[in-house]
């Protein structure tokens, strides 16, 4: 039976609020996870100053900057946090959008992986500035195809979790492509498989549980109409969804046909045979 490593995406849903990502924290501890997630951009490495100088309405403004400033913490705040997250007995990861990101969170954080974005599987550069940090990695695929994603393989020294994703939020049913997991597993019998859920329900992580996932990742919520782009395909019953997949994982078994205790009452009160089969 696999025991999945169970990832809470908190990612951007604080909404620049610590006090808001400290509940989050808190509700992936009481829910039974084993880590949080959280992304970091400096956005004038991420984003063009044509993007950041349009418009957009947020709570903070009414340019992309003002809502990209708005939503990212510092460096120090990132240190808060991760001593938080540990006070709490949980892993703390981040996914770095860009080379200043890696550099900094490096440095400053201990993380327990480096999670590669499925934006940033292509980016040579990134994934080899990766390997010089000798942590492990957690890679997604969404957005991806088979020849990059082998080739993003052959140049990461350290992937411990490859992960099934399709980078739409929320999800489609049809385009979640649960069965990704199983060729995952054929072409890499070496690396742990996983999924990275996008969807707005449970059945999906229930079922990459089914199908024998090792890692399953998926963004959580306080409130899925809060502000912000990720609440819709977020989960807000965190502690049904781990415990969905822990029962998932029960009821597998290991495939080995046994007689169970329980049931030597059962046979001898209900089976009436005759004639012995062999």
């Amino acid at each position: 039976m696999n025991k999945n490593y169970i990832i809470a995406e908190i990612g951007i849903n604080h909404n620049g609020d610590i006090g808001i990502a400290k509940k989050l924290i808190d509700l992936a501890k009481t829910s039974g996870c084993d880590a949080v997630k959280f992304q970091k951009r400096d956005i004038n490495s991420v984003y063009t100053k044509e993007e950041l100088d349009g418009l957009r309405e947020s709570p903070w403004g009414t340019t992309f900057r003002q809502q990209k400033e708005g939503i990212e913490f510092s460096i120090e705040q990132y240190k808060e946090l991760e001593s938080y997250t540990k006070t709490q007995g949980l892993d703390f990861i981040v996914s770095c959008w860009d080379l200043k990101s890696l550099e900094l969170i490096q440095n400053n954080c201990d993380v327990k992986y480096h999670k590669v974005a499925s934006a940033l599987l292509t980016d040579k550069n990134f994934l080899e500035s990766l390997n010089r940090t000798n942590k492990p990695i957690i890679l997604s695929t969404g957005m991806s195809t088979d020849e990059e994603i082998d080739a993003a393989m052959s140049i990461l020294n350290n992937v411990e979790y490859l992960l099934a994703c399709t980078s739409t939020y929320p999800t489609k049913d049809e385009e979640i492509n649960l069965n990704y997991i199983k060729t995952l597993k054929s072409k890499y019998p070496n690396v742990k498989i996983g999924f990275s859920n996008h969807a707005n329900g449970m059945i999906p992580c229930f079922g990459a549980a089914a199908l024998g996932s090792e890692c399953i990742e998926f963004h959580i919520t306080l409130d899925r109409t809060m502000y912000g782009s990720d609440q819709s395909a977020s989960i807000e019953h965190v502690e049904d969804m781990v415990s969905g997949i822990r029962k998932m994982e029960s009821v597998l078994g290991d495939g080995v046909k046994v007689i169970y205790e329980t049931e030597k009452p059962i046979l001898k009160k209900l089976r009436k045979v005759n004639d012995i089969l062999f």
